[in-house]
């Protein structure tokens, strides 16, 4: 009897341990997530050198030794912030287009200028500034910006239903990503909207023609 006994303590005792260990992982994943959108938001807002880890622990409501547990440094804490938001800008982009958006290239120009005109591209920049000058920065933050490149381009070429295998497909797209770069730097001084709108439907237009079949 003891020996049941000890076995059903045990299995009690593990049935427990899981139950309490389920909670303690999602409010550890929630509290890193907390940490990755408000480093993102500092990063936006008052750039590289108004962003410390302190400043961001108090931003999403925890203490600056959780934030260090989930991220020793600083340069590991920004460098997945700007990581985290690309991916679910990523999945945000493919959800608008969820059957593909081949026959309105337009709405696919406007979705990837959006993507450098958002906090997203903000906080970025002032990593690029920052990593130009940290020696200890530029290699992971080359590393993530070439990653994050690498993503955008495929989706790009998806949605924009692109045959690379024809001369000058794959340039013609780099340079729409190019562009809506550009388009980013322009409206951090400014609101640009106007201007981009214009710029917008012809970048359209010239993609109709380029990536359009070729007809015998």
């Amino acid at each position: 009897m003891g020996a049941v006994n000890s076995v059903n303590t045990i299995t009690t005792v593990t049935t427990v341990d899981r139950a309490d260990r389920a909670p303690k992982q999602d409010r550890s994943r929630a509290t890193r997530q907390r940490l990755l959108e408000a480093a993102v938001a500092c990063l936006a807002e008052h750039g590289w050198a108004g962003s410390t880890v302190a400043v961001v622990a108090e931003r999403a409501g925890v203490s600056r030794g959780a934030a260090q547990h989930h991220f020793p440094t600083r340069e590991d804490l920004f460098t997945a912030a700007v990581e985290y938001v690309a991916e679910e800008r990523s999945l945000a982009l493919r959800a608008l287009f969820p059957q593909g958006a081949a026959g309105d290239r337009r709405a696919v120009v406007a979705a990837l200028v959006d993507l450098y005109t958002g906090p997203l591209f903000r906080a970025a920049l002032h990593l690029w500034v920052a990593a130009s000058n940290e020696d200890q920065l530029r290699p992971r933050v080359t590393e993530l910006e070439a990653r994050v490149g690498r993503e955008t381009h495929r989706i790009a070429v998806d949605l924009l239903a692109a045959d690379e295998s024809r001369p000058g497909v794959r340039e013609t797209v780099q340079g729409l990503l190019d562009m809506a770069r550009g388009l980013g730097l322009a409206n951090l001084l400014t609101d640009d909207a106007q201007r981009r709108e214009g710029v917008v439907t012809q970048w359209a237009t010239l993609l109709d023609d380029a990536l359009s079949p070729v007809t015998p």
